[in-house]
């Protein structure tokens, strides 16, 4: 196999990935409905292997069935397992604020979150319709992200990313909420506030109030999943909801 071979095949791999992911989460497919391998691989514009193993690996991950007879179907969600699963990354993410603050992070570490947190108070200073939604979705996954590593943990780091692949439970799945609904730019504001206090509590070496902050930041994300199951206006302008029944 050639250099320029093996270069090409994690990049297909993830094109595979992203591009299933994207088309799930886009309305494309109804729940229950048979994923086919050809049919993606042809909109998607790469062969049939890479498309296997990737809805092989969203089956892993939860995102997919597994039919018995053969391929797989597009799952559906009870809003209780995206809060479980909320919940779930709410101890996972506490757990890793809590070693951050435990094991100490490097100044080098304290400032690349520092500098993160600046963006977001000047992404915020905008008024509500002129927000820079796209700016703040950035930097909101790179502060997660950041603490995440800081934990210095790739157990914990590895059940999170798998747990966020998840529709719907990641710290930006539904920040839809506020592009829709007005009054709910207030809970950005409680959202940075939180991420000041989780990055103040590591520095103070404060394990049990960093895990505490992180856990309850998660639950913003329960608050906006419930609000926009409820809202008629979200719901048709975001086609991925119809994967969340019951």
């Amino acid at each position: 196999m050639t250099n320029a071979t093996e270069d090409r095949l994690p990049t297909q791999s993830q094109r595979a990935l992203e591009g299933i992911r994207e088309l799930l989460f886009s309305g494309v497919f109804v729940p229950g409905a048979r994923l086919s391998e050809p049919a993606i691989a042809d909109r998607l514009q790469i062969s049939r292997t890479p498309v296997r193993a990737a809805l092989a690996r969203l089956e892993q991950e939860g995102v997919v069935d597994a039919i018995p007879s053969g391929g797989f179907a597009v799952r559906s969600f009870a809003p209780r397992d995206i809060l479980d699963a909320i919940e779930l990354r709410g101890v996972l993410e506490g757990t890793a604020a809590r070693l951050a603050a435990e094991r100490g992070i490097s100044p080098a570490q304290s400032i690349a979150m520092q500098k993160i947190l600046a963006e977001i108070d000047e992404v915020l200073e905008a008024t509500h319709y002129a927000l820079d939604h796209d700016s703040y979705t950035r930097c909101n996954a790179a502060f997660h992200e950041l603490v995440k590593n800081a934990a210095d943990s790739p157990v914990i780091g590895r059940e999170i990313s798998r747990l966020v692949s998840l529709p719907f439970s990641g710290p930006n799945a539904l920040l839809m909420v506020q592009r829709e609904l007005p009054e709910f730019h207030g809970s950005l504001l409680l959202a940075q506030s939180q991420h000041k206090a989780i990055l103040e509590a590591i520095e103070l070496r404060e394990g049990t109030r960093a895990e505490n902050l992180a856990r309850e930041h998660a639950r913003l994300a329960r608050r906006n999943l419930e609000v926009a199951m409820n809202d008629d206006r979200i719901k048709a302008r975001y086609p991925a909801l119809t994967l969340v029944t019951g």
